[in-house]
């Protein structure tokens, strides 16, 4: 039979690593900030700093990207016309009201070891990553953004080239407005374990 006082200790162990563990998880910034991102598509009239602008430019261009490649192209649209160009109904309503729109695009091919000009199957998925980056920086810094789908729906991705002067060999992922929140967004909870298998299905 075990002693009561060890008992004792053992159960307080046992709580203190429990609470420890909490405590990690409460602190961790980059955790709380995955599991507090959410859209936002209503904003205020304050505007971005260029230091804003750049720091969430810089968080999408620290993304993984297939062989490095690095496909990913931003165009920062802060003009007020122009957003309103870019604006229709549907997702693209609150494009007017951001204090900037971020159009993420990619080359779709590269120059290979060979000097060959070929295909990237990877420039959809660097992209996302990148667009990602930069929607969770935002929430970071106290910003509001959502990701609005531009590729592959033909009508969005001719507006944008046309409008924004996009060459030929870049295409418009995605477009995502930014400014500083002017509702009570919340984030959903979407963990679900019966989505998870482990080992095999």
């Amino acid at each position: 039979m075990k002693h009561p006082l060890l008992i004792l200790l053992l159960a307080l162990s046992a709580i203190f690593a429990s609470c420890s563990n909490s405590s990690e998880q409460t602190e961790n910034s980059t955790l709380a900030t995955i599991m507090s991102r959410k859209s936002v598509r209503s904003y205020t009239e304050q505007k971005l700093t260029d230091a804003q602008i750049e720091t969430l430019l810089k968080a999408a261009m620290a993304a993984p990207s297939g062989i490095n490649i690095q496909p990913w192209r931003f165009i920062v649209v802060t003009d007020q016309s122009t957003k309103e160009a870019l604006q229709s109904d549907g997702p693209q309503r609150m494009y007017s009201q951001c204090a900037a729109l971020f159009v993420i695009c990619g080359e779709t091919d590269f120059i290979n070891r060979n000097g060959d000009k070929v295909p990237n199957g990877n420039w959809t998925a660097d992209c996302a990553a990148a667009t990602e980056n930069l929607l969770l920086a935002a929430e970071s810094i106290g910003l509001g953004a959502v990701w609005t789908a531009c590729y592959p729906y033909e009508n969005r991705m001719n507006k944008a080239i046309e409008v924004l002067g996009i060459p030929e060999g870049v295409t418009p992922y995605c477009l995502v407005p930014v400014g500083y929140p002017a509702g009570d967004e919340q984030p959903k909870d979407k963990w679900k374990p019966e989505n998870i298998h482990y080992n095999r299905w």
